[in-house]
């Protein structure tokens, strides 16, 4: 656990986060995946989190449609849940955040006060464990990138191309700064979480508009600025903005679910850690170049609960925190909490949440409909037809962001079969009564859970 500081605030001097004491702090800890941006692998929906909802209001009516959500919320993170992070050593956990919970589609620019309730108590219960907490704005109006992360239902990313979607973004983290500024245990403002502006032209203008706009009312917290291309690029940013700390994603190959041994190859790529730290050096070359802390706002391998893959995929996160000692930068693993893939908490397999979703689950991983944890090994017989057709009709074609294989396997499975699978889904949620849905939210609450205590000790070593 962090020590006790008589100023937690930080702020940037050189390549240092600093507190206000002015001792160097690095901050390691949990990115809160699936909370309040939920992400279908993390709790078993498919497609993305307004579908989610809307196909559960229309089994359940809207007071249990609240109540689904409510209670999920409520005991997916809890003082138990910050107490077990700081028990590790950790000082940190980062809150994504969709903007669906403080505005409107409908109703734009009109602020959503109980947004904040469950927000305020989880920064409330880190500050008393001593955890900092970082603000990541995870999904905003329009969509900054092309996937179901972003609650996105689609391949398109509108936040880019229409005005109206930037404006909300400024307005929305006005009334962030409003509400949160001298708040000494929020560590900062994650601004945008992964964009991805197929021109690498709108985001460092719309950076410095947000910036300018939350400076304007909180001048203190610090500002955490991912590259473009889901946090990898940082090219098109020239000296960097004071106070302001800009930050890679560091997914390593061997870490994927259809990755092969490690030190080995994985999709065409050898992978060993000089590899791995080529790649972290080559994604941190701006921040090395100019100076600035490097925060590795995501990372972390995907486990299958079979030893000897996930023997190797400890080693993978091992060499990768000694990668991220060796050069002093700050980290926020993902994810803290899930149903098994990926969180160091995991709800039971026998838990009344898992019992109700596992025939969605296991469809799900027979139909590779997760991006996130599954293959398409269970529908060759549907993707090689179409990617044999796109290697001989369009050998040229490469899609921003990730090339026509990721682009074929998002729009068929992880928009049109999940889609198909969205009813079927809610259906597994029909009849239920109000003590029914609080018992099956109750299977998130660490006391419920399960801890993956080998990776809870890495992390704990790496403290």
């Amino acid at each position: 656990m962090v020590n006790v500081v008589k100023s937690p605030m930080l702020s940037v001097k050189g390549n240092q986060l600093v507190n206000g004491d002015g001792h160097a702090v690095v901050l390691r800890g949990f990115g809160l995946g699936g909370w309040m941006n939920m992400e279908n692998f993390i709790t078993g929906y498919p497609a993305n989190e307004q579908a989610h909802r809307e196909a559960i209001r229309n089994v359940l009516g809207d007071a249990l449609y609240e109540l689904f959500f409510d209670r999920f919320l409520e005991h997916f993170f809890t003082a138990a849940d910050a107490r077990y992070i700081g028990s590790l050593g950790l000082n940190l956990v980062r809150l994504p955040l969709n903007y669906r919970h403080f505005e409107d589609d409908m109703q734009p620019f009109v602020l959503k006060e109980d947004g904040f309730r469950h927000l305020d108590r989880a920064i409330e219960v880190c500050a008393r464990h001593h955890l900092y907490t970082i603000l990541d704005l995870h999904a905003l109006p329009g969509y900054q990138n092309q996937h179901w992360h972003s609650d996105n239902p689609t391949h398109r990313a509108l936040f880019w191309e229409h005005k109206h979607f930037q404006d909300r973004a400024v307005w929305l983290w006005e009334r962030f700064a409003e509400r949160y500024k001298g708040n000494p245990w929020i560590a900062g403002y994650n601004v945008m979480n992964e964009p991805a502006d197929p021109t690498a032209t709108r985001l460092e203008p719309i950076y410095r508009r947000l910036v300018d706009a939350i400076r304007a009312i909180d001048p203190q917290h610090v500002l955490f600025l991912e590259g473009n291309r889901y946090s990898t690029d940082f090219h098109m940013f020239g000296e960097p903005l004071p106070n302001v700390v800009y930050t890679n994603h560091d997914y390593a190959l061997a870490g994927f679910i259809d990755a092969g041994p490690y030190p080995g190859t994985s999709r065409g790529e050898y992978v060993d850690r000089d590899a791995l730290e080529r790649k972290f050096l080559q994604r941190s070359e701006y921040m090395l170049e100019y100076g600035t802390p490097i925060w590795v706002g995501e990372f972390g391998p995907l486990y299958k609960n079979e030893p000897q893959w996930d023997a190797t995929r400890y080693q993978v996160l091992r060499d990768q925190l000694d990668i991220y000692r060796k050069h002093s930068a700050s980290w926020a693993i993902w994810t803290y909490k899930d149903i098994g893939l990926q969180g160091v908490v995991y709800a039971a397999p026998d838990s009344p949440w898992m019992e109700r979703v596992r025939p969605i689950v296991e469809k799900k991983h027979r139909l590779g409909v997760d991006a996130w944890g599954t293959t398409d090994a269970g529908i060759q017989d549907i993707i090689r037809p179409i990617q044999a057709l796109f290697e001989r009709e369009f050998p040229n074609y490469q899609p921003f962001p990730f090339g026509v294989r990721r682009h074929i396997a998002q729009l068929v499975r992880h928009i049109l079969l999940s889609e198909a699978l969205l009813d079927e889904w809610a259906e597994r949620f029909r009849g239920v009564t109000a003590d029914d849905i609080d018992r099956l939210m109750q299977s998130f609450l660490f006391e419920n859970c399960r801890q993956r205590s080998e990776l809870a000790q890495i992390l704990a070593s790496y403290a």
